[in-house]
């Protein structure tokens, strides 16, 4: 077994001991911060009062302010340039549907915006200098609209399919769209006055560009994307020649590191870049556009996301996490690259006791393809009963974040393995599209490689093995119960698909329609999506089973689980159906996260027959 120890930057990590209780969460999780435009305030979300809230906190005061953002969880926030009104993406009942909300600093004037209805609202920035909101309203179609946040006026600019307003233009007279499907996005500027519409950068047939913005003056236009490199990498695109549209330049890009996520400046003069290394970890660097010098930051985590400047200042935000470092906001001086955290408390007091650090480990699939993954092992020898812990996405990555899942089960004795199996983000634009339609075959057999690898390497104890995930990790877990029955004793499958039809005819039609380019069309691929669907084999299922769903998701509809809890049922195969009333596809207020999590650290330590240590 190949296996790759890194110390963690953070200073808070120390091994469990044989005799350690399960570590307690902190008070709560700081994330997504806001400055507002001169840097002296940051606004954030919290969840240390339940479920995520705003707060907003001097840079050097000890005392941070809720704001009254309502009762259900906010998901973003945001600060005008103006610095007259907070912005709120709010979820009601944790469902994926969300309305935009706006309010003022002081709490006051809290009032929606967009997403009413049937509609789906997300913020994709201000305009400069005033209040007026670029925003993307989702139903059957997409719709680019320009919102005052201080008197609700609306002008949509356009309406399409799979379309998100990114950007505006200085002028107004151009927007930014993007366009497409998952893992195969392009750009298109939209003249406003007219509605004509341009498609940005070549169609190289493969890739997929996410992120994109204008540039100074509005005379080009910086991307992330894909669709010219392995690896994800800066470019920008030249708008003074339209009638020839040359291709785009490279402005940052590295062999070794996915380009991730890029802040720009209010000013679009400089950025920040997210770099996302092997196995996932987090560098940060800063490029000035016009010399084009870039030079890297120090990293406050293992894990970095949430980055963005104050309008009028020089100050970026980002929220860092890692194994034992909950997520925390920290500031980050761009002159001199020195970062320090928002919250003065911000360190082991707020952990409350200690957690293990994972181990990148290699292997291979069982056709050749190198996989990875995060080892989590218990204190002295192995094996040990061991759980696959599977992620969602499939486009999401598992990375060396703060997981309290993974420190529970480890603390009472069961190893944890959380790989990044094909179609994971992170490794490339062909490994994240390996699982695209028949390739999900492929996927699922990675599991079962990794289970083997574990087994023969000497981690896992043959028969006490199990598997758990959330979302597509969920349906993970059930196609590899149903397609290799008897190489797991135990799984938790969390909001994850069971069958694709009923998938298809009852999540919201914009993830249906982005879908598609993931899993199959429901008509043209429907026999491919039969057999992929782990329904069609539950009879294969033998082994107890858990079941956790959000009571309100309308991503995964909660149905999925339902229909498998059902089927269990008449075989009389044991199983659990836990759902959390009040919580979507994510699991938002603390105390339903908290329940799911002692549920399946109790539902695996019972079922891999896992010894339970003495405390004292």
């Amino acid at each position: 077994m190949s296996v790759r120890t890194q110390a963690p930057r953070t200073t808070l990590l120390a091994h469990l001991t044989a005799h350690r209780s399960v570590p307690p969460l902190p008070a709560g999780e700081d994330f997504a911060p806001a400055p507002s435009p001169d840097g002296r305030r940051v606004a954030y979300l919290s969840d240390r009062a339940g479920t995520p809230t705003v707060w907003v906190r001097d840079v050097d005061a000890a005392e941070a302010v809720a704001l009254p953002s309502g009762d259900e969880p906010v998901l973003a926030v945001s600060w005008s340039p103006d610095g007259q009104w907070l912005a709120c993406v709010v979820a009601p009942g944790g469902a994926p549907r969300t309305e935009l909300w706006v309010l003022r600093p002081d709490g006051t004037q809290r009032r929606q915006v967009a997403g009413f209805g049937r509609c789906s609202a997300a913020l994709s920035g201000w305009l400069p200098g005033g209040a007026l909101m670029a925003v993307t309203e989702t139903a059957e179609q997409g719709a680019a609209v320009l919102v005052d946040a201080g008197t609700g006026h609306r002008r949509v600019l356009a309406e399409g399919d799979l379309l998100t307003l990114l950007d505006v233009s200085p002028d107004g007279g151009s927007a930014l769209l993007r366009r497409g499907p998952r893992n195969a996005r392009w750009l298109e500027l939209l003249d406003v006055a007219t509605g004509d519409r341009v498609r940005l950068l070549p169609d190289t047939g493969r890739g997929s560009t996410d992120q994109g913005w204008f540039g100074p003056d509005g005379t080009s236009v910086l991307a992330r994307t894909d669709a010219f490199s392995e690896l994800a990498a800066l470019v920008r695109v030249d708008l003074t020649r339209p009638e020839s549209m040359p291709p785009p330049t490279r402005l940052a890009g590295r062999p070794d590191a996915e380009l991730e996520h890029v802040a720009p400046s209010a000013d679009r003069r400089r950025v920040a870049l997210l770099w996302n290394t092997y196995g996932g970890r987090s560098e940060l660097s800063l490029l000035d556009l016009a010399s084009g010098v870039q030079r890297a930051v120090t990293a406050p985590g293992e894990v970095l996301d949430g980055a963005v400047f104050a309008a009028d200042a020089d100050l970026l935000c980002v929220t860092a996490q890692g194994p034992v470092q909950p997520r925390e906001v920290w500031l980050v001086d761009p002159a001199s690259g020195t970062p320090r955290p928002l919250r003065p408390d911000t360190g082991a007091a707020r952990t409350g006791d200690s957690g293990v650090a994972p181990q990148l480990v290699d292997l291979r699939a069982r056709d050749g393809l190198p996989l990875s993954g995060w080892l989590y092992r218990p204190p002295g020898p192995g094996p040990w009963p061991t759980a696959i812990s599977l992620h969602g996405g499939p486009e999401a990555q598992e990375r060396p974040g703060y997981n309290p899942l993974f420190q529970a089960l480890v603390a009472q004795g069961v190893a944890v393995f959380a790989p990044n199996v094909r179609g994971s983000s992170g490794f490339g634009r062909t490994f994240v599209a390996a699982d695209n339609l028949a390739g999900r075959y492929g996927a699922i057999a990675d599991v079962a490689a990794c289970a083997d690898h574990l087994v023969d390497s000497g981690v896992a104890i043959p028969g006490r093995l199990g598997c758990l995930g959330r979302s597509y990790g969920g349906y993970l877990v059930l196609a590899v119960l149903v397609n290799f029955p008897g190489l797991f004793a135990a799984g938790v499958a969390e909001c994850g698909i069971s069958d694709f039809r009923t998938f298809y005819a009852n999540t919201e039609p914009w993830i249906a329609a982005a879908a598609v380019s993931k899993y199959g069309d429901p008509v043209r691929d429907a026999d491919l999506l039969r057999d992929l669907s782990p329904m069609t084999r539950i009879d294969q299922l033998d082994v107890p089973t858990l079941l956790i769903h959000g009571a309100n998701d309308t991503n995964v509809p909660a149905g999925e689980s339902a229909q498998v809890a059902q089927a269990l049922a008449a075989r009389d195969v044991p199983h659990g159906h836990l759902v959390l009333t009040g919580e979507g596809h994510d699991f938002l207020a603390r105390d339903n996260a908290e329940t799911a999590r002692t549920a399946t650290t109790a539902w695996l330590s019972r079922h891999l027959a896992v010894t339970p240590a003495v405390i004292g």
